[in-house]
């Protein structure tokens, strides 16, 4: 774990720079550009909402399954000669 996270230390400072970006300009959109951005971001988050609803069912049912006591199976059939 200590790897793990010393790598994604190492890996953000390498990389800031280069996500860095020019102060110097000013971009100037207009309210419906503004409107499509949220739009656009009210979907994606819309189509998350089940996704995540999937994961926490299949975390429910995975700690279920593991918790589980197994019961010895019986025989229903009748025995013959």
């Amino acid at each position: 774990m200590k790897t793990v996270i010393s790598t994604l230390y190492v890996l953000l400072v390498v990389i800031t720079p280069a996500i860095a970006g020019n102060a110097e300009v000013v971009y100037k959109s207009g309210i419906l550009v503004s409107v499509f951005v949220g739009v656009c971001a009210l979907i994606v988050v819309a189509q998350l909402v089940p996704v995540l609803m999937l994961i926490v069912g299949f975390i429910k049912a995975s700690v279920a399954a593991m918790y589980k006591k197994e019961v010895p199976a019986v025989e229903s059939a009748p025995k013959g000669n």
